[in-house]
């Protein structure tokens, strides 16, 4: 590419970006014969900024419908923090949504997992968690009842956190847990709640939490839109090993 076609793409980046602010996370952008006539540049060089901009990921073409600017995208940090904190850092507001929930009488597995004694009941609760009012997460919860006595899915609507319930009403505060990650495919039911298409990629978290006493207080299976997250870890080398 010239120097001139350089500048002229930085003319059509300067101008959308400036278009991302005034409109805010998804929005429609203007459409490329709208922007060439704009900056008075043909619709290559329109492209090769749009083109640009996606790298960079602040704008996103959907197929049929246009360009719009990127919502931020989230990362999920490997470290024990609530769904609610985790919007709240990035500045979004975290919300959720209770589709189910019952008790269920814990078969071997459940009872293995939980680390509490087969036959005994496990709460369970089905819920969509949402980022500024968008699906991000769809979140089977499950508890030992004898742990959380008392508490329902109703107790975790709307704006409740898990964690600020386990403490307030229990006096339990997450103190340990382990978590899997792995991509999966979305199936139709799933895809459906989350607001996209069947077969878009997705993460799957497997998480498994102690309180301060050492006793499970929740294993969470979360399927995380994959066009919404950003798994984010730090990398600490043993010592000596850049030596």
């Amino acid at each position: 590419m010239s120097r001139l076609a350089d500048t002229r793409a930085d003319t059509v980046q300067a101008y959308v970006e400036q278009l991302c602010l005034d409109r805010g996370p998804g929005a429609l952008l203007p459409g490329e014969r709208e922007l060439a006539a704009h900056c008075g540049v043909s619709r290559m060089t329109v492209r090769t900024a749009l083109e640009q901009l996606m790298a960079r990921r602040l704008i996103e073409r959907r197929h049929g419908a246009g360009t719009f600017v990127r919502r931020p995208t989230p990362a999920q940090p490997l470290m024990a923090t609530s769904f609610r904190e985790d919007m709240r850092r990035r500045g979004m507001t975290a919300s959720s949504r209770l589709l189910w929930w019952d008790t269920v009488v814990a078969d071997t597995e459940l009872a293995d997992r939980l680390e509490m004694p087969g036959g005994e009941r496990a709460l369970r609760v089905c819920r969509l968690r949402l980022a500024d009012d968008e699906p991000m997460t769809l979140e089977t919860l499950h508890a030992p009842c004898s742990r959380v006595p008392g508490l329902t899915g109703h107790d975790l609507d709307g704006e409740a956190s898990y964690y600020d319930v386990l403490a307030t009403r229990f006096d339990r505060h997450v103190a340990q847990g382990t978590q899997s990650v792995a991509p999966v495919v979305l199936e139709r039911r799933d895809a459906e709640l989350l607001g996209v298409p069947a077969g878009r990629p997705a993460l799957r978290f497997v998480r498994t939490s102690r309180d301060q006493r050492g006793e499970v207080i929740e294993r969470v299976e979360s399927l995380a839109r994959g066009d919404r997250y950003l798994i984010e870890m730090d990398i600490i080398p043993p010592a000596g090993a850049l030596r």
